[in-house]
């Protein structure tokens, strides 16, 4: 047995006791040699002879798939699916799982963080006082304002939670929300587009598909109050980022953080011109907890899979 793993988290010489599970399960384990996610063209002459994949971030294709004759299974090391082609997996009898939850704390706090960073322009007031000016600024505070939270899953129960300590009003949309839940933790649940006129800070915790890309864009921007603070630690592609540079442009969005892109790594993108624009390089999940804990579900996953057992979070 062989089976490829590509999370730039898991390296053969790091001490992971997931990965020594791995290793007493299968003594044929092949690696990243990249410190990024993989291209298809990357990632087929490593897959092609393997039986399992526990996956990271890379374009896992059909035709990558249907040159990969002994693979069985792939565990996803997140819970993020949409670099996978699940309806290719299904027909050549590939088993898919992912970690749900297993790093919704890690990417609630970030998310927090540059709802945080963004209000108060923190990244811009260091640069300038590290540059030996000593500007005035006023920024706003969370404490009483309306937050918005776009897909109530895991992560978005855990940004709710966190909101707690400034009394914030929360509004959610999810297709599949769950009244009572709202009903219990203080949530109000609203239509799209009601939550993005009301609220006054909005964070997306999406998976992308056909429905959900740019779901941001010029005509739901144009919803939003003005000075709106806009976060998205979900996926890239769920906002249409020129329509976002010029509703930032024009003063409709107060602020955007980024933790994800359309492309990554984005390059040179005109959002990075802004001082109202924070980046981060889709680190969310980057907690030593939630890769230990990332870690020890996917490997789990993936001998369940290839064992032939039931496994309960296969897609």
């Amino acid at each position: 047995m062989k089976i490829l793993v590509t999370p730039t988290s898991l390296k053969p010489d790091k001490n992971s006791s997931a990965l020594v599970r791995l290793r007493s399960f299968c003594g044929d384990l092949v690696f990243n040699p990249t410190e990024k996610p993989l291209s298809s063209e990357e990632l087929l002459p490593l897959l092609k002879d393997c039986d399992g994949y526990l996956a990271g971030l890379d374009q896992v294709t059909g035709p990558v798939l249907k040159s990969c004759p002994r693979l069985r299974a792939i565990s996803r090391y997140g819970a993020g699916y949409d670099r996978v082609d699940l309806q290719a997996a299904r027909e050549l009898g590939i088993k898919v799982s992912n970690t749900p939850g297993a790093n919704a704390q890690a990417v609630a706090e970030l998310s927090f963080a540059l709802l945080l960073a963004l209000a108060r322009k923190i990244p811009c007031l260091h640069n300038e006082t590290a540059s030996g000016n000593w500007v005035r600024s006023t920024g706003t505070q969370l404490y009483h304002k309306t937050l918005g939270i776009v897909g109530l899953g895991a992560i978005g129960r855990k940004v709710a939670l966190c909101s707690s300590g400034f009394s914030m009003k929360v509004l959610a949309y999810d297709p599949y929300i769950s009244k009572r839940y709202c009903t219990e933790h203080g949530i109000i649940p609203k239509d799209l587009n009601t939550l993005l006129s009301e609220a006054d800070f909005i964070t997306l915790h999406l998976p992308l598909n056909d429905d959900t890309y740019h779901l941001i864009n010029d005509k739901s921007l144009a919803l939003m109050k003005p000075g709106t603070i806009l976060v998205n630690a979900s996926r890239g592609g769920i906002i249409d980022e020129e329509a976002a540079c010029q509703a930032l442009t024009d003063g409709r969005l107060g602020g955007l953080g980024l933790d994800a892109f359309e492309h990554e790594p984005p390059g040179q993108n005109p959002l990075f011109t802004l001082q109202n624009v924070i980046a981060t390089p889709h680190t969310g999940a980057h907690t030593h907890e939630a890769a230990e804990a990332m870690a020890d579900m996917a490997v789990d996953n993936l001998i369940m899979m290839l064992n032939g057992e039931d496994c309960p979070f296969l897609l």
